[in-house]
């Protein structure tokens, strides 16, 4: 008798030590952020925008990076592109879309194609854009107000729709608490995460993580309440590079 109550007090002390260890990493994993890769083990990572990530509104022939892409740049070597046609595409396997210009139909056919054979991207669509611009409604350089979609996300069985009010809302990305700005919300056919914020899909031997928002990109401005910002796209990133899906898709649990 004696020697059954110690081994049941051994395995439930032993179990109370697993429970605190996990509970620690669990802990500390919810402020870990994705850390900078040597530059020799930086994959590629294509970038198409139509926001000022790279250059600037001035769109002038020296770079004028932001802290997104400062943050993008520790991790990935980043290639931009201006479209999705099979020549640009063929330069890397990860793909970052943020706020896209509307692309040609022709290059929608080979953005799909390229996905659907183990292409990976991340995209951020955003219904109601509200990064500040000081170039005029209708400039051509000016990043689109809305996501330009002509029918791609329905091909991937998803619908992104506009807030009903405008305003900040913390949502999660990549497991961090991050603030966006009038965000939109999808639903479908995917793995849409509760807040309705992310979609990630698998789409033939490809996979492709769906954002409804943009503005959280503008971390800088957007002040201390948008400190993890930055952590959660990275973290989204890396988890479209590793992910695997199982038959049941489960959206992962987030980190605080």
């Amino acid at each position: 008798m004696r020697v059954a109550r110690g081994r049941a007090l051994l395995t439930a002390g032993v179990l109370f030590i697993v429970a605190v260890a996990l509970a620690v990493m669990l802990a500390r994993r919810a402020t870990d952020r994705p850390p900078p890769r040597p530059a020799a083990e930086r994959p590629t990572l294509l970038v198409l925008t139509g926001l000022p990530l790279m250059f600037g509104e001035d769109f002038s022939v020296e770079r004028n990076g932001s802290p997104a892409l400062d943050a993008l740049e520790k991790r990935y070597r980043v290639i931009p592109i201006s479209v999705t046609d099979p020549a640009e595409l063929a330069k890397g396997r990860l793909l970052m879309m943020a706020q896209p210009r509307a692309q040609p139909a022709e290059d929608l056919v080979a953005l799909d194609a390229w996905v659907r054979g183990g292409g990976r991207v991340l995209l951020l669509a955003d219904p109601m854009l509200e990064w500040p611009s000081e170039r005029p409604l209708g400039d051509p350089l000016r990043a689109p107000r809305m996501f330009m979609d002509t029918g791609l996300l329905a091909h991937w069985g998803l619908r992104l729709d506009a807030p009903d009010e405008r305003g900040a809302s913390v949502l999660k990305l990549g497991g961090f608490d991050v603030l966006t700005v009038s965000p939109g919300q999808l639903s479908g056919g995917c793995d849409i995460s509760p807040d309705r914020l992310v979609a990630q899909c698998r789409i033939g031997k490809g996979q492709a993580s769906v954002v409804a928002d943009a503005d959280l990109l503008d971390a800088d401005r957007l002040g201390s309440s948008a400190a993890r910002n930055l952590d959660g796209l990275l973290a989204e990133l890396e988890s479209i590079e590793h992910r695997r899906f199982a038959k049941q898709q489960t959206y992962p649990q987030g980190r605080g």
